[in-house]
């Protein structure tokens, strides 16, 4: 460019110490002048050009900025950060539609980890439809996915598709047993198809069905040990002394 863009931003130093997180050298009010120049422009490259390893380069970097976003609760700007990534990285087809490069599985993989931490960034974002389908592009790619799975059955089961949901936690359960919070999701699952009483638990499976590790949820026995009757006790003991009796008396006879 011939030319540059100078813009002027004023700023209190007590708000710019805040977003540097100290404390300021000067007082807290005195005003601050930004100086900032714009030195180039340049266009956004276009993904279907790129190398493999660039898309990936720069999708992982939007993924690791909506990661910054997300641990200081900036969900809405985490959100987009994971949406820029999933356009690095993945191809649009003429039609308006977009396929999944197959160039690799490492493209599929940070496509993954960019649609989970965006189904994350939905809900807290209380978007829950969106998470829900956004768990299910994330199961088109990797049907084993535990995360995906139990985001998918919680979200379901709070629509009241019991069914579903039941058969996708079940799945999330199969593949990582020892999760207590899957275990958890299917006892509330069960709790609400029965109106909120308390006459059914869920129970896991035999082992044979969902793998030799299954925890099972183990349901308390109501009921009580068979009490013995005092009477009855007296009275064989009362059997017992007569047969000894007779038997000592028959052998003092012969």
């Amino acid at each position: 460019m011939e030319s540059s863009i100078t813009q002027e931003v004023p700023q209190r130093i007590k708000e710019a110490a805040t977003l540097l997180k100290r404390e300021p050298d000067i007082p807290a009010w005195a005003p601050l002048l930004y100086q900032l120049q714009l030195l180039n422009i340049r266009e956004k490259p276009d993904p279907l050009i790129l190398p493999i390893s660039d898309r990936i380069h720069i999708g992982n970097q939007k993924r690791e900025r909506g990661n910054f976003h997300f641990q200081r609760e900036e969900y809405s700007m985490a959100a987009r950060a994971y949406w820029m990534a999933l356009d690095v990285l993945t191809t649009h087809t003429k039609d308006g539609g977009s396929a999944v490069l197959v160039e690799g599985e490492e493209v599929q993989d940070y496509r993954v980890k960019c649609l989970n931490n965006l189904a994350a960034a939905q809900l807290k974002l209380e978007q829950y439809d969106d998470a829900l389908h956004t768990s299910r592009d994330v199961l088109s790619l990797d049907p084993q996915n535990v995360k995906a799975l139990f985001r998918a059955g919680k979200l379901l089961s709070d629509k009241s598709e019991y069914e579903e949901a039941k058969e996708i936690l079940k799945k999330a359960l199969k593949l990582e047993p020892s999760t207590k919070a899957i275990h958890v999701e299917l006892s509330k699952l069960v709790k609400r198809q029965s109106g909120g009483k308390n006459t059914q638990k869920w129970q896991a499976k035999p082992a044979q069905l969902l793998g030799d590790n299954i925890a099972p949820f183990l349901t308390p026995s109501n009921k009580k040990p068979p009490e013995i009757s005092w009477k009855f006790l007296l009275g064989a003991l009362v059997v017992a002394l007569g047969s000894l009796v007779t038997s000592v008396i028959l052998t003092a006879r012969n």
